[in-house]
């Protein structure tokens, strides 16, 4: 199981949401590139980047985000999976062309499926993943703002035909709250999907890393950490060898 530590952007910052409101804001660091590489000293094999402002609106190839990803990307030696406000052909190709390695598609997984599609088409199914951002059992979009009114399962087997083999599962009411990984709700959906399922939002410590190695086998593929690794709740490293 893979272990993803998180690097949320906005305004080129390194910080940290709470519930997804952009009000709730804790910087944590002026320098990612730096963060992205002290995760990556600290044994992470993949990097999960945000991009904040891009989810929130800011759709600017020049923006101050995607300059740091590039910096990242030519930086740290390890995958990067980046995700928000992707809602075009060219911008998947555009941060494809920044040295990503994947990127997470949420708000069009739902809004505009025929996308999805083609952007699978085109690059492959390997550099293409669904983010579901999901709230009492239905998928939120627009930077998790929107309640679509879509069941999550029913998304993610419309998204599983479409050639989708993988999803980003976030619980926006656990995120950044260290409230423990929704659980039950992450191997229903792995299990009843068929696809493979990354879990994002609430993770608190080693026994939620633990609990979802030990559902590996239903499907979970990697969890996203954020809120515990900045606080010094969880360490990456324990963290890294429970699920390897």
């Amino acid at each position: 199981m893979i272990v993803f530590p998180a690097i949320d952007l906005r305004h080129g910052r390194c910080v940290r949401l709470r519930q997804g409101d952009p009000k709730a804001e804790t910087v944590y660091g002026d320098d990612p590139v730096s963060m992205a590489s002290h995760w990556v000293s600290q044994g992470a094999s993949w990097l999960h980047i945000v991009n904040l402002d891009g989810a929130l609106g800011d759709q600017t190839h020049d923006a101050p985000n995607l300059r740091r990803v590039r910096e990242i990307g030519q930086t740290v030696t390890v995958p990067i999976q980046f995700g928000g406000g992707l809602r075009s052909l060219d911008d998947v190709a555009f941060a494809l062309s920044q040295g990503v390695t994947r990127v997470v598609l949420g708000t069009v997984a739902v809004t505009d499926p025929g996308l999805v599609a083609e952007a699978i088409r085109r690059f492959g199914a390997e550099r293409i993943v669904a983010g579901l951002d999901a709230r009492d059992g239905r998928v939120a979009t627009h930077g998790w703002q929107v309640d679509s009114g879509e069941p999550t399962l029913a998304v993610a087997e419309r998204l599983g035909a479409l050639g989708v083999c993988r999803l980003v599962v976030t619980d926006i009411a656990r995120d950044g709250m260290l409230a423990g990984v929704n659980l039950a709700a992450t191997t229903d959906l792995a299990r009843q999907s068929g696809l493979k399922v990354i879990a994002s939002g609430g993770v608190r410590d080693l026994d939620d890393i633990r609990q979802l190695k030990a559902a590996e086998t239903e499907g979970i593929e990697g969890v996203i950490v954020g809120q515990a690794i900045y606080t010094g709740a969880l360490d990456l490293r324990q963290a890294i060898a429970i699920a390897a």
